[in-house]
C-alpha cells in the first residue's frame, strides 16, 4: 500500500481500479466523465447516486462503509481523458468539512493499493478526490484533493453538467391535456357510474364436502335474476369516475384516464386496468435530483404510458385537483404532489423571506408552471383563503398558493421574559401572504413525512397573477 500526497501522481496499477472514499461525515460520491476541454461531454457522463452507471464507470453505494466508484480504463470512450471521483458533504452532518476528521480516498486494484488522505480543508463543502487520466496512451492516478464552497452542484457545474436542464419534452401522443380542462366539469364528489358491477353468475362454485348453509330466516329467498352477491359496495357512489385525464375518485383517491402518458408520485400507484408501462423517473432530470439533494425538495416521479385507467393515492389523505391556465402558477410542497398532466413543468424555488424555517412551508417548494390539471393531497378538508387582505397561515398548515402571491415571516410572540420562561402562545411564527391569489390551508400542522417537514416551500414573487380554471376540484 502507498500513501500519495497531494499532487502526486503515479501508473494506473491496473485496467480495473475500485475507488473508495470514506469520511467521518456522510458524504456524496461521484464521477464525471472530462473530455480533452475538462467538460463532460453530456449530462450522461456524470455518475452518482441517482445515474449509477456510465460508460466504463460506475457508482455503489457502501451501505454504511464508503461509497465506490468502478473504473474500467479500457471500457472508456476514447475521447475520455480523465475521470475525477468527488466527495460533497450530504447536508445531514457538518456545513463544511472543517467539521469532518477524515476524509480518505483509496484506489485499490488487483496490483496493488494506493491510498491519499486529504487533510487542511476549511470552508469547502465539496473536494474533488482523485483523477484518472490519460497520458502518452497510458493510464495514471493523481491525488488532487481540490476543494470547493458551493458543494456537488459547484462541482458539476464547474465540469460543464447543467443542472438547470429541463428533461427533454416527451413526444406527444395523444390530444394535449388543456383541452380536456379548458371548461372543467361541475361534478358531484362521486360521479355517477354507467352500471354498477355484476359479478358473472356461476363464478363461485359451492365447496364439495360441505354442507350449504340455510339462508337466514329474515332474508327471503333470491328471486330468479337477482345478483348472486348483494353489498352496499355495488353501489354507482362505489363504481369507477368518469371522464378524461385526472378525476377524482371519491375523496381519498385519483383516477387517471391515460391516453398517451401521465406523471405520478413514485409508489403511489394502488390498482389499473389496461395495458399501462411505468418508469421511474427519481425527481425528473440530473438538475432536479441535484436540487432535491441539496434542498430536501422534490417529487419522486415515474412516467406512465399507454392506454388504460391509472387509480394513485397517498396513505388516504384528501385528494384534490386543481387546473392551472398557465397565467399563474402553483406553489406547493412536493410530498403533497400525487400526479400531474405531463403538459405541466415543474422546479424547486426559494420562498422569500422564510429562510430558516423547517416547515411545511419552509425554504424550498416546487412551482409548477403551463396548463394542464395537478392532483394534490392535503391531511384533513383545506380550507382556500382569498387573498383580499393581509393574510397569515401557519407554516406548518399551508399546502399551497399562487406563486404570483408574496410571502414572508411574520413573529408573533415578543421576545421577553415570558419567552425566557417558557411561557409562549404556540403561535410565534406566521407565514405571510400578501398580493393577488389563494393559499390552500390543511386543518393539520403535522408537515408530510413526519414531525419535521420537508424543507419545502419556494415561490415566484411578481407581477399579480390570472386566476387557474380550477381551485381544488
Amino acid at each position: 500500500m502507498t500513501a500519495l500526497a497531494r499532487g502526486e501522481n503515479r501508473p494506473a496499477p491496473a485496467d480495473r481500479l475500485t475507488i473508495t472514499v470514506n469520511c467521518s461525515a456522510p458524504v456524496d460520491v461521484s464521477a464525471l466523465l472530462l473530455g480533452s476541454n475538462g467538460k463532460v461531454r453530456s449530462d450522461a457522463d456524470f455518475v452518482f447516486f441517482n445515474q449509477p452507471t456510465g460508460p466504463g464507470v460506475t457508482y455503489r453505494h457502501g451501505q454504511g462503509a464508503g461509497d465506490v466508484v468502478d473504473v474500467r480504463t479500457s471500457a472508456l470512450p476514447a475521447d475520455v481523458e480523465r475521470v475525477v471521483v468527488t466527495a460533497s458533504l450530504d447536508g445531514s452532518g457538518p456545513r463544511t468539512f472543517a467539521g469532518a476528521n477524515s476524509l480518505l480516498a483509496t484506489i485499490g486494484s488487483d496490483a496493488g493499493t494506493l491510498t491519499f488522505p486529504m487533510t487542511g480543508l476549511s470552508t469547502e463543502t465539496a473536494v474533488v478526490c482523485v483523477e484518472i487520466y490519460r497520458r502518452a496512451g497510458a493510464w495514471k492516478v493523481r491525488a488532487v484533493g481540490q476543494g470547493y464552497d458551493n458543494g456537488l452542484a459547484g462541482i458539476a457545474t464547474a465540469f460543464g453538467v447543467d443542472i438547470d436542464a429541463e428533461p427533454a419534452p416527451p413526444a406527444p401522443t395523444s390530444a394535449p391535456p388543456q383541452s380536456a380542462y379548458s371548461q372543467p366539469p361541475q361534478q358531484p364528489p362521486y360521479p355517477p357510474a354507467a352500471q354498477p358491477y355484476s359479478p358473472p353468475a356461476g363464478s363461485y362454485p359451492p365447496a364439495q364436502g360441505y354442507p350449504t348453509p340455510a339462508a337466514p330466516p329474515p332474508m327471503s329467498a333470491p328471486q330468479q335474476g337477482a345478483l348472486p352477491m348483494q353489498s352496499d359496495l355495488f353501489n354507482p357512489s362505489f363504481a369507477e369516475a368518469t371522464g378524461v385525464g385526472i378525476q377524482k375518485q371519491g375523496g381519498k383517491m385519483i383516477k387517471v384516464a391515460v391516453n398517451g402518458e401521465t406523471m405520478a408520485r413514485a409508489g403511489s400507484m394502488v390498482a389499473y386496468q389496461g395495458d399501462l408501462n411505468f418508469q421511474a423517473l427519481g425527481s425528473g432530470g440530473i438538475g432536479r435530483a441535484i436540487q432535491q439533494r441539496l434542498t430536501g425538495e422534490g417529487v419522486p416521479l415515474m412516467k406512465v404510458t399507454g392506454r388504460g385507467d391509472l387509480f394513485v393515492a397517498s396513505n388516504a389523505s384528501d385528494v384534490h385537483t386543481i387546473d392551472l391556465d398557465g397565467s399563474d402558477g402553483l406553489t406547493i410542497n412536493g410530498a403533497n404532489v400525487l400526479a400531474f398532466d405531463s403538459s405541466l413543468r415543474y422546479d424547486v424555488k426559494r420562498v422569500q423571506g422564510a429562510a430558516g424555517y423547517a416547515s411545511n412551508a419552509g425554504l424550498f417548494n416546487c412551482v409548477f408552471t403551463g396548463r394542464g390539471r395537478i392532483a394534490i393531497t392535503t391531511h384533513g378538508t383545506p380550507v382556500v383563503l382569498n387573498v383580499d387582505q393581509p393574510t397569515y397561515a401557519d407554516p406548518q398548515a399551508a399546502v399551497a398558493w399562487s406563486s404570483s402571491l408574496q410571502t414572508g415571516i411574520k413573529r408573533n410572540d415578543s421576545f421577553g421574559l415570558g419567552r425566557l420562561m417558557g411561557r409562549s402562545t404556540g403561535e410565534g411564527i406566521t407565514l405571510s401572504f400578501s398580493g393577488r391569489g389563494f393559499v390552500i390551508v390543511q386543518p393539520s400542522e403535522l408537515p408530510p413525512g413526519g414531525l419535521i417537514g420537508g424543507t419545502g416551500g419556494g415561490q415566484q414573487a411578481g407581477q399579480s397573477g390570472g386566476l387557474f380554471g380550477g381551485v381544488l376540484g
